[in-house]
């Protein structure tokens, strides 16, 4: 019975990575972006890929993130409806191809691309096109038109690479994929190990990010946000860090583990972080 149960979870966490691989690396037609207005000049891009902010200055617009290369059309053309300036900087909050696709086409525009050293050589490391042009290692300011974007790192998380970007004057933080959400309060991140994540010190990645000054919360993925969905997620991921550490410790399986998780974090609604269940449940053994 107990080799039963395994291979169905097995199969289960292997139809759960097909889900992740499906998610973001999806090539079905995208669908035109969704233009929310956040504040004064910053709009988001919501759709295909990850949430994209744009901010508008009087001598270009600084971009978050560029969704897949197939979104490069669409993004573009929903600035234009906004603006007659050029864009004139992205800045990636991580490595990952549904934050990064359209860097490549970017750049032969005449865009800079920055991005974490960490994310620089993550994309380097795996061959995927549009890496950064220029990277950074705690903090990058850019200022443009008499407008300011900065960009904070503050430890391991989804990624070893992950950055948050906060417009100040706007009280307005964009959190890449250190913070997603269903609009439900469910807590399934995914940790890429194989990128540097870590589950362990998610959670003081996050406490370094709410001591920033925000109001609204941009998403990696997800509706539009406030500050307490960020740390009302915070707060869950530490019980869902304590539940699996406990359960570990004491010997619980992990067919065990998926059913709390599934159970009380809404794990199933997703099929996002199962894949790396079993690396999750010996970091934080």
């Amino acid at each position: 019975m107990r080799r039963t149960l395994l291979v169905r979870l097995s199969a289960g966490i292997i139809a759960c990575l097909g889900a992740w691989v499906a998610y973001t690396q999806n090539q079905s037609p995208p669908q035109p972006s969704k233009v929310n207005k956040i504040a004064n000049d910053l709009y988001e891009l919501e759709g295909d890929g990850g949430n994209v902010a744009v901010y508008l200055t009087d001598e270009g617009v600084i971009v978050i993130d560029d969704k897949f290369e197939r979104n490069y059309d669409d993004i573009m053309a929903s600035i234009k409806k906004l603006t007659d300036k050029p864009v004139k900087y992205v800045l990636n909050t991580h490595q990952h191809g549904d934050h990064t696709g359209s860097n490549n086409r970017m750049m032969a525009a005449g865009v800079v691309v920055i991005a974490h050293k960490n994310a620089r050589i993550n994309m380097v490391a795996g061959k995927q096109p549009g890496a950064p042009q220029i990277s950074f290692a705690d903090q990058e300011q850019l200022f443009l038109g008499g407008k300011e974007v900065d960009a904070f790192y503050f430890g391991r998380g989804h990624t070893n690479g992950d950055v948050v970007i906060l417009f100040p004057a706007l009280r307005v933080l964009h959190t890449g994929d250190l913070f997603t959400t269903n609009g439900k309060g469910n807590v399934a991140p995914f940790v890429d190990y194989n990128g540097g994540g870590s589950a362990a010190e998610w959670t003081k990645t996050l406490d370094g990010v709410l001591k920033l000054e925000f109001d609204t919360v941009i998403p990696g993925h997800g509706p539009v946000s406030k500050r307490a969905d960020l740390e009302k997620y915070r707060a869950g991921f530490e019980k869902m860090q304590s539940n699996i550490r406990n359960m570990s410790r004491q010997g619980k399986s992990k067919e065990e583990v998926l059913k709390m998780l599934v159970a009380d974090f809404g794990w199933g609604s997703t099929g996002l972080g199962v894949n790396s269940l079993d690396r999750m449940m010996t970091e934080l053994k």
